[in-house]
């Protein structure tokens, strides 16, 4: 139990240093111009991969700051282009993507078992259920009839998304980037 409130209160004190602000800045912008090239596939699926700078946050920073980082993103990616209606189910997808990626990934080694564990669960919870539950209640698309290609697409996805992360995280790693942020 000490250990998850420790993580917890080491990230919340990572805001306190202006690196942090800086770096998170830089990283909404990496995030939004990567989200530009996020690919519409129909009415209820797409692929991109902006969620990599989540996982960037939460290895630099932990789940204070990933959920922060999410919750700014997502606003700001809505205001700067708005696909559809606001919906603040999907802001909270990503404050719950913040938190599960730097629970697990900050102040840890990298590892690919690590990064699985955390792909398996980004999708599951916020893409595949919540993900669906927030488009059945916006669109009354019944939940169960799109629940199926969305999960189909998640489950593609998730070796694709660990691949990458654990590629960004190691190139981080070696280079001992979290370092220059101690």
């Amino acid at each position: 139990m000490g250990d998850i409130k420790e993580l917890f209160l080491f990230s919340y004190n990572e805001l306190k240093k202006v690196k942090t602000i800086t770096t998170v800045a830089m990283f909404v912008a990496l995030s939004i111009i990567l989200g530009a090239f996020t690919v519409p596939i129909g009415n209820f699926l797409k692929i991109g991969f902006s969620s990599l700078t989540t996982v960037g946050i939460g290895y630099l920073f932990g789940p204070i700051v990933g959920s922060i980082f999410g919750a700014i993103t997502d606003i700001a990616k809505y205001m700067i282009k708005p696909t559809g209606p606001f919906f603040p189910g999907f802001t909270f997808n990503a404050i719950i993507a913040g938190l599960i990626y730097g629970s697990l990934l900050y102040k840890k080694p990298v590892s690919i078992k690590r990064i699985l564990i955390a792909e398996i669960l980004v999708s599951y919870i916020c893409n595949i259920m919540l993900g669906t539950l927030w488009l059945n209640i916006l669109y009354g698309k019944a939940f169960l009839a799109i629940l199926p290609m969305r999960a189909v697409k998640n489950i593609i996805l998730i070796p694709i998304n660990s691949f990458m992360a654990f590629a960004i995280l190691k190139f981080m790693e070696q280079h001992n980037l979290r370092k220059n942020f101690d």
